[in-house]
């Protein structure tokens, strides 16, 4: 173990590039499901469209993301986590340029549907590929890169949008070539897609693909100089553990989720991960803050710059995350940020309960937060994606790609990867509706579901820390809480 492991040390340079082409897929799913917060004003507006359809247009992205998760994974066992890469670019490519030149909602939601694909497939191949890739003792760092790409992503997003806008003198403006500002915003991101394409087409097969195709001289060699295994025998001995791995996936169906007629604990534990993870509204923050900041007084370009703000304040609460994930583990800091999550969205709804309503001469209802309640405001807000960003965001993609046991962990990756796209849709969806009945009450809902998250993970979640994810087979139940053990 300890040769092993000294060996894996010396293969970091490799692997550092691999991994961080593979997290590029994090860039463009974090660009794309972000990058329509600064046009939800403009589509809603050009287009006619009441609060229910605008939340639906927003949130259509995530009914791809839902297909694209639950594919993606089969997808790449078939041709290749490479190649997979590289369809999943084409499809944020082509979403791009049809998003951007869209005709009315319907055809958008469609390009946007095409993207969501393309990002689902990205949230389980990507990860995958990473862990496959990574030496054990520094798995959950290099996972944890996944999350930052996509919070870089995010950030790019709310800086090129806010640029656009910027040089149009709004994002509903004319700019070049006689389009709208808010179709720019899509538009850009056909640039990054393309570079995903040709950078994926850079790097080494997974060695695990290969060894499932037979190919084991290319997997040894990958295993070699990628992963940093030194020595035959260490070699062989991985692709065997390897190879019995893949035979276990390869048998795997839903129904190995079930035993005594109900979902395997562990895999209600990854889904209950999954669920929180949205139902604290983070994306609430990165889909419609825009909106949110000028309902409530703040203009325009001052709305921009708060989400450069709030997307700076999640890159650098990500890198915290990355620093902690392998040191302190991933159960404990989980239960730490519900608690700060829970205190940031708690302020506020309370915050928003201080809110003045008025008229304008239009007979348009104005809302704004009257003294320090917006700016109370403004930091709760950057509290609570701090402590998301921190833990939530990227542990429970870590979490899920290394709790559940080697015979069901590809089946169930699968299922709780979905889980979590189609709760990011609901709360999506629901929140120009929610917002229009009452922010306390959206807020509110938000922080009671942080509030329980915590909850959940100290009496359900187990710590992965330093398990080979060969290693991990029915043992992750032993190192599971009493509750998740049970069956």
């Amino acid at each position: 173990m300890s040769t092993t492991s000294r060996s894996q040390e010396s293969g970091i340079g490799g692997v550092a590039w691999v991994v961080l082409v593979a997290a590029f897929g994090g860039f463009l799913f974090g660009f794309d499901t972000a990058v329509i917060n600064g046009a939800v004003g403009p589509i809603q507006a050009q287009f006619g469209l009441s609060d229910l359809a605008i939340g639906f247009t927003v949130s259509s992205a995530l009914l791809g993301c839902m297909v694209g998760a639950w594919a993606g994974g089969s997808l790449s066992d078939r041709i290749g986590r490479q190649r997979a890469m590289m369809v999943a670019a084409a499809l944020f490519f082509i979403s791009a340029i049809g998003s951007g030149l869209a005709f009315g909602a319907v055809d958008l939601v469609l390009w946007r549907v095409l993207g969501g694909i393309g990002v689902g497939m990205a949230s389980v191949i990507a990860p995958a590929y990473i862990a496959e890739v990574a030496p054990t003792h520094l798995r959950g760092r290099l996972g944890s890169t996944w999350q930052l790409a996509i919070v870089i992503g995010i950030f790019m997003a709310a800086s090129s949008n806010a640029f656009v806008a910027n040089v149009a003198n709004g994002a509903a403006e004319e700019l070049w070539f006689g389009l709208e500002a808010w179709r720019w915003m899509f538009l850009l991101e056909a640039g990054p897609a393309l570079l995903y394409g040709l950078l994926a087409s850079s790097i080494p097969e997974s060695p695990r693909y290969l060894v499932s195709r037979g190919r084991e001289k290319q997997a040894a060699k990958v295993l070699e100089e990628i992963v940093g295994i030194k020595g035959e025998s260490a070699i062989a001995q991985k692709i065997k553990e390897v190879r019995e791995t893949i035979n276990m996936e390869a048998r795997q169906k839903f129904r190995d989720l079930i035993v005594s007629g109900r979902l395997t604990p562990i895999v209600w534990v990854g889904l209950g991960l999954a669920v929180f993870q949205q139902f604290v509204g983070i994306n609430v923050i990165f889909y419609y803050s825009n909106t949110l900041w000028q309902a409530v007084g703040i203009a325009e370009d001052q709305a921009f710059l708060v989400q450069i703000i709030t997307t700076s304040v999640n890159i650098v609460a990500t890198v915290i995350g990355i620093i902690i994930v392998d040191k302190v583990g991933r159960r404990i800091p989980l239960a730490v940020g519900s608690a700060g999550m829970a205190l940031g969205l708690g302020m506020m709804a309370v915050a928003f309960s201080q809110a003045i309503v008025t008229m304008g001469a239009d007979g348009e209802e104005l809302v704004s937060l009257p003294g320090a309640w917006g700016m109370i405001a403004l930091v709760s807000a950057n509290v609570f994606v701090l402590f998301f960003g921190a833990t939530w965001g990227p542990f429970m993609w870590v979490l899920l790609g290394e709790m559940f046991p080697n015979r069901i962990r590809a089946v169930a990756l699968g299922v709780t990867a979905s889980a979590n796209w189609a709760a990011n849709f609901v709360i999506s969806m629901l929140f120009p509706e929610m917002a229009a009945f009452s922010l306390v009450f959206a807020y509110g809902f938000y922080a009671a579901s942080a509030l329980l998250s915590m909850f959940f993970v100290l009496k359900w979640v187990p710590e992965t820390n330093g398990r080979e994810l060969e290693d991990m087979s029915d043992g992750a139940y032993e190192k599971a809480p009493r509750a998740a053990r049970s069956s």
